[in-house]
């Protein structure tokens, strides 16, 4: 399976709130900002209000889920 189903689900989600899974176990929240064909860039909030943003690979991804924001 190629990678472009994951790039072209996360371009929809671009500037809305998801959770990715990683292969490894690690999980990360936080609004699509940008999406390459090679990663997804999330913008997280930390308690402060400060924006960090966190890069994602595509091929370590095993599930995207999309959350509200509220």
């Amino acid at each position: 399976m190629g990678y472009q189903h994951v790039e072209n689900l996360l371009i929809r989600f671009r500037g809305q709130l998801v959770s990715i899974k990683t292969i490894s176990g690690g999980i990360y929240e936080g609004s699509v900002s940008d999406v390459t064909n090679d990663y997804v860039a999330l913008t997280t909030k930390s308690e402060s209000g400060e924006g960090d943003q966190v890069v994602v690979l595509l091929y370590s991804i095993e599930s995207i889920l999309p959350r509200t924001n509220g």
